[in-house]
């Protein structure tokens, strides 16, 4: 039987909560302040916590930190003090939801039923993602590189629970695959899953689509109309370019995350709803606040758990994987067996990709109806330039030769370091003599004639400190 505990100092409140788990299943522990709660958690490890956030020893989100297996308990964080503020501090704690006193009994018996759940639905997903790892998948989402890798990992960990999720990524990178992915794997999968583009559809429509609205509420409505809160109940709402919603419009979701309530347009009757929101933005969504585009309580609302999708150009294999997928679809969709040429699939790493996998999706179907049998490598690719190197990041293309790798990732790390050349050569993991002989070998003798004297001061620093150049490329042979 699962197991909740509930801390909270106000005896009234506390029996409610009580008495609504027990009808929900199950065993119950309270506590009414800190020190009484950490008995409780010694005793026995909860499947939900539900916690006052105003204790008369202390923080009751303290508790999360106390918790033996954090990730196999719901933290629920209820409170009388709502502020911005302790709502963001109890969401980056570890709290999955946070709920306003008087809390709806409703809403707190949604969060009860979906706990019981956790655990096993934890263990699914654990031997899921191991599975479909050697197949180099991960629901709807394909390719086995170490940046997909951490993003299977963080899918996996957020999905069984209602936590609120922001995937944030380029044009292309499969933020809505990754949000049916979420969906897929939650508590939640045999219930709805509505995405909505608020880039794509006019701003006086998004609010009837998400909240509905009522007969005669505007010409041309003549019928009760559900939006998206209501038809979604108990599922999940994607909310894809979120950025481009109108900030009006933003207040009305913020109190909808908050109060788990919401008004149809032309109506007047509060409507509950229990909603997962996945938020997507192909922005920089702190650059958005600042530009106005996001509001700030918004934002942090929507950033429980934020996950970023890494760009095709970062995924190596990855590229290879999907073009053969791509075409094995053309492939059975047209009765055909036509495969890539060697030279053809070493082509698609010399390409940027700033379109990511959408992008190459479409480069793959046209190649497919160009070629005959085989998908040579003289099918160009968009001609489009790669991004210059920054303080951060080169690019190299496959085939580059080892020595010319070394020269550049050399010469980029001594810019990073500002060309303090011990700091370099500490990143790089060689001798400071390792990096003064491959500069002289880079620049010529003259271009550092002027450093030997601080070059000789520095071994004979080394030589005093008694340390020794061990690396073995500057070794006699």
């Amino acid at each position: 039987m699962a197991h909740a505990l509930i801390v909270d100092d106000d005896i009234d409140v506390l029996e409610l909560l009580q008495e609504v788990a027990r009808m929900e299943g199950f065993t119950v522990a309270r506590a009414q302040s800190l020190r009484e709660a950490r008995i409780e958690l010694g005793r026995q490890h909860p499947d939900v916590l539900l916690t006052d956030l105003r204790l008369p020893d202390g923080q009751g989100i303290e508790l999360v930190s106390e918790l033996e297996d954090p990730e196999s308990t719901e933290v629920i964080v209820i409170t009388g003090h709502a502020t911005v503020d302790s709502a963001v501090a109890a969401l980056r704690a570890g709290a999955s939801d946070y709920l306003v006193k008087p809390a709806e009994v409703e809403r707190v018996q949604a969060v009860l039923r979906r706990a019981k759940k956790t655990s096993a639905l934890q263990h699914e997903i654990g031997s899921l993602r191991e599975e479909l790892r050697k197949l180099g998948r991960f629901g709807r989402i394909l390719g086995s590189s170490q940046r997909m890798q951490v993003l299977y990992d963080q899918l996996s960990r957020v999905a069984p629970t209602s936590a609120t999720v922001l995937l944030i990524g380029e044009s292309g990178t499969g933020k809505e695959l990754a949000a049916h992915t979420v969906h897929e794997l939650s508590r939640r999968r045999d219930a709805p899953f509505l995405p909505l583009n608020c880039g794509a559809v006019a701003p006086q429509l998004i609010e009837t689509e998400l909240f509905g609205h009522e007969r005669g509420s505007f010409t041309g409505a003549d019928r009760q109309h559900k939006g998206f809160f209501e038809r979604a109940n108990g599922g999940s709402v994607f909310l894809d370019e979120v950025t481009e919603m109108p900030m009006e419009l933003q207040v009305k979701l913020l109190r909808v995350l908050e109060t788990g309530t919401f008004t149809r347009v032309g109506g007047t009757v509060q409507v509950a709803t229990d909603v997962r929101i996945i938020a997507a933005t192909n922005r920089d969504p702190e650059k958005a606040v600042i530009e106005g585009k996001l509001r700030e309580d918004l934002y942090h609302r929507l950033n429980v758990f934020p996950i970023q999708l890494p760009p095709l150009r970062e995924r190596g294999v990855d590229m290879e994987q999907l073009a053969l997928f791509f075409l094995e679809e053309q492939n059975l969709a047209e009765g055909t067996r036509k495969s890539f040429s060697r030279d053809a699939l070493v082509r698609l790493y010399q390409h940027h990709w700033p379109g990511n996998v959408r992008e190459l999706r479409n480069y793959v179907q046209r190649a497919y109806i160009m070629a005959d049998d085989v998908v040579a490598g003289e099918i160009a690719v968009t001609a489009t330039e790669a991004k210059p190197d920054d303080a951060t990041t080169i690019t190299i293309h496959v085939g580059t030769p080892l020595a010319e790798v070394e020269r550049r990732v050399t010469l980029a790390t001594l810019a990073y370091c500002g060309q303090v050349k011990r700091k370099a050569a500490q990143i790089l993991g060689v001798s400071l003599k390792t990096l003064y002989n491959r500069l002289e070998a880079y620049n010529g003798k003259e271009a550092l004639a002027g450093e030997d004297e601080a070059f000789e001061a520095l071994q004979n620093e080394s030589a005093r400190d008694g340390t020794q150049d061990t690396d073995p490329a500057t070794q006699p042979r």
